[in-house]
């Protein structure tokens, strides 16, 4: 039998080795799907047979003497706007489900499959990534597993959900303006948005092409880290990767933060959420014995850039299906669609020139410090349905301010790694480490090190 808490790791050793049918693994998988997710809603599509079939090739391999890869036996699950061979890629939507089904696996399924791992299924998510809450209209919401009448976050909220739940432990998700961090921050599992074109974003439906990523969410940092190696790599599909060569992070996480330099993002960072959300970066310094304090320029500028941008690309995106099928698009989603495309374009202009003068500012910044500590989310998960909270005396829409501590890093494309944080015994927070391009190795040791020391970890969810 598997733990549910099983690592990545665990499970690779164990069906390698022979302790474990790769199928007895996903057998097990499959029926605490069937058995739980009815009150997550996690999975939109299970591909039993699929799994069941590629268990059993792995056991078969193994039965002959083959070296299995590093993810030999390891369920994994997609975010739904991921291709899956044989699957309509939703994307959250209702009109995607009409699409043909996809002929080919999106290029990171193929690469995490490559190493060992075996696909269950796609997972619900924000209508077309437009999200921070894991509210579907569609599909209904995805529920936080450790209290299902709160939010998961979005628009990765299934793949939150499923990795908080046990249900797999590695999901893929997507990032265009935190949609990886604020679930990883509301289940309390840890989180990965790589360096803008370090993974291949090919096989998936965009949303804001110059401000996608994909990246894995995970119960452990190793297991983060793995699956990051089995997916680094260029590819010629997406344009956006470069022709760097795969730098492996499982190696180093182990080696410890001897003369790293690390401050923490006060200023903006401190005021725009409830008290508990700096409490937890506070925790994580005093755990690192940091002191140093930066300002992030205008990030709050950064914020509103992001918006800007994010707004006009994705109406341009789906502008066509703003004039035929508006009435099925979620109607927060289409609204804010319509208002983008009204952009004018010395704003969007102006934005792209902030963009880069506020990179600049960042990498700049990076040249005194190593690793940025920052809170990830404004609030702890709020309830499912919730529409507004109050801030610093203000009340905020949820739907768009979920994400204002992460937008400022997306906007540049640097590296995070989002920990989980538990100050209490109510809902996890997260911590956003956030490093200078390419070195998210740094980034996972850092995690790594809050791991070790019981810092930064998951709690198993009561379902």
């Amino acid at each position: 039998m598997i733990a549910v808490d099983a690592t990545a790791g665990e499970i690779a050793a164990a069906v390698s080795t022979g302790r474990i049918a790769a199928r007895t693994v996903i057998d097990q998988t499959l029926d605490r799907i069937e058995q739980h997710d009815g009150k997550v809603n996690a999975f939109t599509d299970v591909v039993a047979a699929r799994a069941r079939a590629t268990a059993d090739a792995i056991d078969q391999r193994r039965a002959r003497g083959e070296k299995l890869g590093p993810l030999a036996g390891v369920p994994f699950a997609v975010k739904n706007l991921i291709d899956v061979a044989g699957l309509p890629t939703r994307a959250g939507s209702k009109i995607n489900r009409e699409r043909p089904p996809s002929a080919r696996d999106g290029a990171l399924v193929r690469r995490l499959e490559a190493a060992g791992g075996i696909l269950v299924g796609a997972l619900n998510m924000g209508e077309y990534a437009y999200d921070f809450t894991g509210e579907n209209i569609h599909d209904g919401p995805s529920r936080n597993p450790h209290a299902l009448d709160h939010m998961s976050g979005g628009s990765s909220g299934g793949s939150g959900a499923a990795v908080a739940a046990g249900f797999v432990p590695l999901a893929l998700g997507s990032d265009t303006n935190g949609s990886i961090r604020v679930p990883s921050a509301l289940c309390g599992v840890f989180g990965l948005k790589p360096t803008y074109g370090r993974l291949s974003r090919a096989g998936s439906f965009p949303f804001v092409h110059s401000l996608d990523h994909l990246g894995p969410l995970a119960r452990n940092v190793a297991d983060l880290a793995r699956a990051y190696d089995a997916m680094q790599g260029p590819d010629a599909d997406d344009p956006a990767t470069t022709t760097r060569a795969p730098e492996p992070a499982l190696p180093g996480i182990e080696n410890g933060l001897r003369g790293v330099r690390i401050a923490i993002a006060k200023d903006y960072f401190a005021r725009q959420g409830e008290p508990a959300v700096f409490a937890a970066v506070e925790k994580v310094a005093q755990a690192l014995d940091v002191s140093t304090i930066v300002e992030i320029p205008e990030a709050a500028r950064a914020r509103a850039a992001a918006y800007i941008i994010t707004a006009a690309e994705g109406a341009a995106l789906h502008i066509d299906r703003l004039r035929t099928r508006g009435a099925d698009f979620d109607p927060a989603v289409r609204d804010r669609l319509i208002a983008g495309a009204a952009i004018p374009n010395a704003w969007i202009i102006q934005a792209q020139r902030f963009r880069r003068w506020f990179g600049e500012q960042v990498l700049q910044l990076f040249e005194t410090v190593d690793v940025v500590l920052a809170p990830a989310t404004p609030a702890r998960a709020p309830k499912i349905g919730q529409s507004e909270f109050t801030l610093d005396g203000k009340t905020m829409a949820v739907r768009p301010n979920l994400g204002i501590f992460t937008q400022p890093f997306s906007f540049i494309g640097v590296p995070v790694v989002c920990a989980p944080v538990w100050l209490d015994q109510g809902l996890p927070l997260g911590v956003q480490i956030v490093v200078a391009p390419w070195r998210e190795d740094l980034a996972l040791r850092v995690a790594r090190v809050l791991e070790r020391d019981g810092i930064a970890h998951i709690k198993p969810a009561v379902l």
